[in-house]
């Protein structure tokens, strides 16, 4: 047997004044317009109410009347509303009856009928005896509630707090309670604490789907106030159970990315949001919090807090400041139209009064055009009567395009902060042809309805404003003088520009040179004589002296004016301001003089820096000479002179025949970096004659560097060769380490530690000792022969044990090679010492 839809629907309606009256069929008699509930008639129906029932008010206006009606239609629906629960519960008894009896529904309603009269009681209380004894849950409780509560019975006295009683409780301290606060609070206390949950909240939802809290418990204060209203569109666990119009229910909400009021107090807490409503209706959500994750709940708990969330929609509703969304799509007039729309009335630009229309989710969907003004003036060309009263979409299909006209209106609806634009495309879509014109619009709230201004711009006033901004922007004014009459006319940027109040005199040509500097007085001259003796266009510049003693520098062109005679009648023409690019063209210069001072400067300490580099090392050099070893060095300059930098190499034979090979870098670029390059390689090689080893000499060298010179790092390798022992011992400061090319393998030597040189006042520095065999080729190098912009360090390194090996037949053939195979793009120095071992 299915019948689970009627079942909810009766057990999930309780009546929101406590009692109410039935018919004999069963049937609950609808209320009249104050609430009360009249006496059934004879035949079933109910009666009309008394003479105690208030007429609706009348009032004077349109709006008054549709404001009763619509107040008037919702009392009719919640009557019929009732009525409906008590005929569903009805029928739920037949359709028990049907599966007990094997009958149909005729004889199942005589049952009923026959049943009930023998008994003595309704067929209301008979139907829920019926219920009762079928289902035996909470749903059997509600429904006998239901019954006594239409037959305005007293609810029978329980021994122990059953759920019945609880939700019965519940129910009384809510009806009972003077706001939805205190009713939050009788929920929590009686009906949702037994169940382990430590605080409720009620949300109301308004026509725009924002929430705003009606009543909570268990919630501090504080808390409360931070979330007294939840804006349209902002994503919440009430907001996600009113949109999907169903039970929420969430297992733990640190799982879960939902805001919501008191999360900071039980984060790992449970959380169950049911939407609030009758009728098909969702005027609100309930939401229950427990303090430990909550697992799913069986099915007798998910239909006791059906109920209660079904208390919560009649408590919702009897609130006087909250008003339930329509149930069908409908437009609202609103009560406070008159003054706004005096107020469009007023005005002399074209203001259309908007009204929200919202649907059947609560949702708003259009506006409606309550009124235009007598100043309209559609885009299209439309009267009035073509646009008042339909909806704006309707009206004007484009207000979603690109002009985004109708997207501006809803966000002013919402947040109630007005905007303002210039010149935004109103497009209207008459006959399927799209008509544009350009207005400047004005959209602001008053109360719940929205005011459009909007001012189209002609084309006479388009290009006035046009020649406005671009004599204000270009510092320009105008001028016509009548040679005939001697009147002389100007517009006002022209009396800014002389400095003179706009209330003075015209400064007629032939006074020009007055206001203009002694040395100009000629070229005046020569403009004046153009133009009135000779009659031709012509312009000049001088320099006006203002009467607040500020020079400004001036362009003047003017043109005559000629009859048909050839006859000067007048002459028109226009004053512009070039100061600024006077001045511009005085700081160019000498902006380009500086320039070249600097290039200049530049090319010869280019110029000394690489002499002096290259007084060091030259770019080529003989190869040296030792026994049993070959070196060869390379040094390869920068391409760029500016990019010369510090990079060295060093190979000398010292007093005791070993042999120091040294290759350093010291960072920066420029005259500094090469003349810090000659010190260290200097330093180094009077300290090589101490006999010290690499590490050492590489730790005094930090010395000089940290403390002898003006902030110099550097990097360096030092070797020191031993030609008898054919064993090298070598440290390094923050310096690539050698490559060593042995048969056709090209490996770099382990690093040691060492940081580079000038980075601390004392540092240390490791030292290791390779001997070297007959065939073996080392090689020394800075970064500039690997170093690349788009990869690393390592990667560039690869790529030259690559490019290394297997060794060519000659050493300098060998060291060419690789820098004509280098791939690096930095445009840095390059040093390369090659030794083998013969």
């Amino acid at each position: 047997m299915t019948t689970s839809k009627p079942l909810e629907g009766a057990a999930a309606a309780p009546d929101p004044g406590g009692a109410a009256a039935a018919n004999p069929d069963g049937s609950a008699v609808a209320p009249g317009p104050d609430g009360s509930v009249a006496s059934p008639g004879p035949d079933g129906s109910a009666a009309a109410p008394g003479p105690h029932v208030p007429e609706p008010r009348a009032e004077s206006t349109d709006v008054g009347r549709l404001a009763a009606t619509v107040e008037r239609l919702r009392g009719e629906i919640a009557a019929a509303q009732a009525a409906a629960d008590g005929r569903a519960l009805i029928e739920l008894a037949k359709g028990v009856l049907i599966e007990r009896l094997r009958c149909g529904p005729t004889v199942a309603a005589q049952q009923l009928a026959s049943l009930a009269e023998e008994a003595g009681l309704s067929p209301l209380e008979l139907a829920a005896e019926i219920v009762n004894q079928s289902s035996q849950d909470q749903l059997t409780e509600l429904a006998s509630e239901f019954a006594s509560r239409a037959n305005d019975d007293p609810p029978p006295e329980q021994p122990e707090p059953s759920i019945g009683v609880r939700l019965r409780t519940a129910e009384s301290g809510a009806l009972a309670a003077g706001d939805t606060q205190a009713a939050a609070s009788s929920l929590l206390a009686h009906a949702l604490a037994p169940l382990g949950a430590v605080a409720v909240a009620v949300w109301s939802a308004g026509a725009d789907a924002s929430l705003a809290l009606a009543g909570h418990a268990g919630f501090s204060e504080g808390e409360a106030d931070r979330w007294r209203y939840v804006p349209p569109g902002v994503s919440t666990l009430a907001r996600r159970a009113l949109m999907e119009r169903q039970h929420v229910h969430i297992t733990d909400m640190s799982a879960e990315g939902l805001p919501s009021i008191g999360r900071g107090r039980h984060p790992r807490g449970g959380r169950v949001a049911l939407p609030v409503g009758t009728g098909g209706r969702v005027n609100g959500v309930l939401e229950i919090c427990w303090p430990d994750p909550l697992e799913p709940q069986p099915p007798q708990i998910l239909r006791q807090l059906d109920a209660l969330a079904e208390l919560c929609a009649h408590t919702l509703e009897s609130r006087p400041d909250v008003t339930a969304p329509p149930s069908v799509e409908t437009w609202v007039p609103r009560p406070d139209l008159s003054e706004l729309v005096e107020l469009a009335e007023g005005l002399y630009d074209p203001a259309l009064v908007l009204v929200p229309y919202v649907g059947a989710d609560g949702r708003l969907t259009d506006f409606r055009v309550h009124h235009v003004n007598s100043s309209f003036v559609d885009p299209a060309g439309r009267p009035r009567s073509a646009v008042n009263g339909a909806l704006l979409l309707e009206a004007y299909p484009m207000a979603v395009g690109d002009s985004e006209l109708y997207e501006k209106i809803e966000r002013v609806y919402a947040t109630g902060e007005p905007f303002r634009t210039r010149r935004m495309t109103l497009t209207a879509l008459v006959g399927q042809v799209s008509l544009a014109a350009v207005a400047d619009v004005s959209i602001s709230r008053h109360g719940s309805c929205v005011l459009l201004i909007w001012r189209i711009e002609d084309e006479a006033a388009r290009l006035a404003h046009l020649l406005q901004h671009a004599q204000r922007l270009g510092r320009i004014g105008g001028f016509e003088e009548n040679v005939v009459t001697g009147e002389v006319t100007w517009n006002d940027q022209l009396f800014d520009l002389y400095g003179r109040p706009h209330d003075a005199h015209p400064v007629p040509l032939e006074a020009l040179t007055s206001y203009a500097h002694v040395d100009d007085a000629t070229t005046i001259r020569r403009f004046l004589r153009a133009v009135l003796h000779h009659r031709r266009s012509s312009s000049a510049a001088f320099r006006l002296e203002r009467p607040d003693g500020v020079t400004r520098h001036m362009r003047v062109i003017a043109e005559p004016v000629l009859d048909a005679d050839g006859r000067l009648l007048s002459v028109r023409g226009a004053y512009q301001d070039i100061s600024s690019q006077h001045w511009t063209e005085v700081a160019l210069a000498a902006t380009r003089d500086q320039l070249a001072h600097t290039e200049q400067q530049a090319a010869e300490s280019d110029r000394l820096t690489l002499q002096l580099q290259h007084a060091i090392m030259p770019p080529t050099q003989a190869p040296l000479s030792s026994p049993g070893l070959q070196i060869a060095v390379r040094y390869r300059p920068a391409e760029s002179e500016s990019m010369v930098g510090g990079d060295w190499y060093d190979a000398v034979t010292l007093p005791s025949k070993q042999i120091m090979l040294c290759v350093g870098d010291v960072a920066g670029h420029g005259i500094e970096a090469a003349t810090s390059m000659v010190v260290l390689r200097n330093a180094m090689r009077g300290l090589a004659v101490t006999g010290a080893g690499p590490a050492q000499l590489l730790s005094w060298l930090n010395i000089v560097a940290h403390h002898l010179t003006a902030h110099v790092t550097a990097t360096a390798v030092c070797g020191l060769y031993d030609p008898e022992r054919h064993t090298l011992r070598w440290a390094r400061a923050g310096h690539l380490p050698p490559v060593l090319l042995r048969g056709q393998q090209a490996a770099p030597l382990p690093a040691t530690g060492g940081i580079l040189l000038g980075a601390l006042a004392d540092a240390d520095y490791e030292e290791r000792e390779l001997r070297l065999e007959p065939g073996d080729t080392l090689l020394m190098y800075t970064d500039g022969l690997v170093e690349r912009r788009d990869e690393s360090v390592q990667d560039s390194l690869a790529r030259l044990l690559t490019s290394a090996g297997p060794p060519a037949a000659h050493l300098e053939q060998q060291l060419d090679r690789l820098l004509t195979h280098s791939a690096s793009d930095t445009d840095d120095d390059t040093c390369l010492i090659g030794v083998r071992v013969t």
